[in-house]
């Protein structure tokens, strides 16, 4: 039960991008800094910060939905110990680290440093779940 906890702050975290995306664009609308008719087929036309909120909010479901997948795998065939749960907290770190990154001043090399440990963690979760599944029945 342990997985719960990073899979559901890894989920909060995308819903707080999305709350922060939608406050983001109501307020450049009432700004006036982009009309709906401008947004209405593409997004080229939202402020920049706007932009940059939409961007990392959609990179919640690129790599993290791997995560989602080996934290119910894991959860499924009981290979929930200490070592899958080290891995997805600190995927989760990751992820929160990356975010940071992005919205604040947007280090692309730091950024990328946090986007490749995230896969590194998410290789090791791989190889985890694969080393308990050779070792146990299911």
């Amino acid at each position: 039960m342990t997985l719960l906890f990073p899979f559901l702050i890894q989920i909060t975290l995308s819903l707080g991008l999305v709350l922060l995306l939608g406050n983001t664009r109501v307020g450049a609308l009432k700004r006036r800094e982009v009309r709906l008719a401008d947004v209405a087929v593409a997004n080229d036309a939202w402020p920049t910060r706007a932009r940059i909120i939409a961007n990392q909010y959609q990179n919640q479901f690129e790599a993290p939905v791997l995560f989602y997948a080996l934290v119910i795998m894991a959860i499924v065939v009981g290979a929930d110990g200490p070592v899958m749960t080290g891995l997805a907290w600190a995927f989760v770190a990751s992820r929160l680290v990356h975010s940071l990154i992005h919205l604040n001043g947007n280090n692309v090399r730091r950024r990328f440093l946090a986007f490749v440990s995230g896969i590194m963690i998410l290789i090791g979760m791989t190889i985890t779940l694969a080393v308990f599944a050779a070792t146990h029945t299911l």
